[in-house]
């Protein structure tokens, strides 16, 4: 998957945008940010998952998903490979982190 197939497959879901943070383009639902392109580099994209989500897709797929280093790998941050990615795989990901965030902010 390129970076601009993954960047179509988060804005086609409902109430996405893209922004920019960190000198990386991220994109965000309802002014928080569930998924980022770049990090740690050009080939990774990150996905903000459930600590079970991360555990669950790690597991399944360790070629294409890992944890982010540190704390916020802890708290369900990861790390997606974009070239093991397939479009499946990717748009799942993205939906689950949209959801988290998006239900995280009704709570408030």
């Amino acid at each position: 998957m390129t970076p601009a197939a993954f960047a179509k497959l988060a804005l086609a879901l409902d109430g996405a945008a893209q922004g920019s943070h960190g000198g990386h383009p991220d994109f965000r639902a309802g002014g928080k940010v569930f998924a980022t392109m770049g990090y740690p580099d050009k080939d990774w994209a990150m996905v903000k998952l459930t600590p079970d989500q991360q555990e669950m897709l790690c597991a399944a797929e360790p070629a294409m998903f890992q944890p982010v280093k540190g704390g916020w790998g802890l708290r369900g941050a990861t790390n997606l490979k974009l070239a093991a990615a397939d479009q499946r795989t990717a748009k799942s990901a993205l939906a689950m982190a949209l959801k988290n965030v998006t239900e995280k902010k009704k709570k408030s």
